[in-house]
């Protein structure tokens, strides 16, 4: 039989191996490793601790259902952004009660914002490529906001392509949908959360082959289409470059320089921006550093401009 010290030296490493120090066990009974406090330090805590051995739970919010608590390897294909999902303690995949959408984990992380290295598409307002860093994992629409969506939540489709249910809403304003977000908890993403989503972990203008990620000017038949019927990025999101633009939160302006972290663009401004090109767009459109910008009032948008949903844990 082990002797009492040997006991206590074992429920304690267990305990710190589950982030228990042995002074905050020691604050549940007598002594360090008493996690029952029962004043004895035996068999019963030590199966207490062994009983909850592996990983923890994933955290579901609870606004959410969960669909999916760890990523996929065959849709996030990038391992580094499969730990860093699961290192975040949230569920990777749920669906947002309030609208019905469903959502995918982005983890938070650092990467390079603006023009990719070698684009010779990108124009003045991508640079300077500077480094970003968001500190905090958020939720974003696997897909853009569609029809059956807009309408579920504002019982009108105030789309140009109207009766396709799954295609993108558009001829959206940014104010419009500001009651969109209101009735459901939901938010634009900035512009970072977006390109930083978008990029997935790569680096070049675009994360895949052109024809097989994206609806643009040369494909789509001169019209929206379907959301989800092209290939996805490594985070599983689907048509972050092409089919419509997607509104962000910030105001247009000139990118900050040096490092920066969670980055909301300048305080005030004229117009909002949008990102990922669209279904008319020529091919210096649709790349991840590409921006735009429209006036946010109801009057502004058009027939290639909606949006994607963003929501804080």
């Amino acid at each position: 039989m082990k002797s009492p010290n040997i006991l206590l030296s074992i429920v304690a490493a267990v305990a710190m191996t589950f982030g228990l120090s042995t002074s905050s066990v020691q604050g549940q009974g007598s002594c360090a490793g008493d996690v029952n406090g029962d004043h004895v330090v035996d068999g019963a805590d030590l199966a207490i601790l062994l009983g909850n051995w592996g990983q923890c739970p994933a955290v579901v919010p609870a606004w959410a259902t969960l669909l999916e608590a760890a990523p996929d390897p065959a849709v996030v294909t990038d391992a580094n952004l499969r730990a860093a999902i699961v290192a975040s303690g949230f569920a990777w995949r749920i669906r947002d009660n309030s609208s019905n959408i469903e959502m995918l984990l982005v983890p938070g992380g650092t990467f390079m914002m603006g023009c990719s290295p070698g684009d010779a598409d990108c124009l003045a307002d991508e640079s300077p490529a500077h480094q970003v860093t968001l500190t905090n994992a958020f939720y974003l629409g696997k897909t853009e906001v569609t029809q059956a969506q807009w309408q579920s939540t504002m019982g009108s489709n105030p789309s140009y392509f109207v009766g396709q249910p799954n295609n993108p809403v558009e001829q959206v304003s940014w104010n419009t949908i500001q009651n969109f977000n209101s009735a459901t908890g939901l938010r634009l993403p900035t512009e970072a959360e977006w390109e930083y989503a978008c990029r997935a972990a790569t680096t070049t203008a675009r994360y895949g082959v052109m024809n097989d990620i994206a609806w643009y000017l040369s494909n789509s038949g001169s019209t929206t289409h379907a959301v989800a019927t092209k290939l996805p990025n490594a985070l599983g999101l689907y048509d972050t470059i092409g089919n419509v633009w997607e509104w962000c939160q910030d105001w247009y302006g000139p990118y900050l320089t040096g490092i920066v972290s969670n980055p909301t663009g300048p305080a005030t401004g004229s117009v909002r921006l949008e990102r990922g090109g669209c279904w008319r767009g020529t091919l210096d459109h649709i790349r991840a550093s590409r921006r735009d910008y429209d006036p946010p009032d109801s009057d502004s948008s058009g027939n290639n401009v909606g949006f994607r949903a963003a929501r804080t844990p």
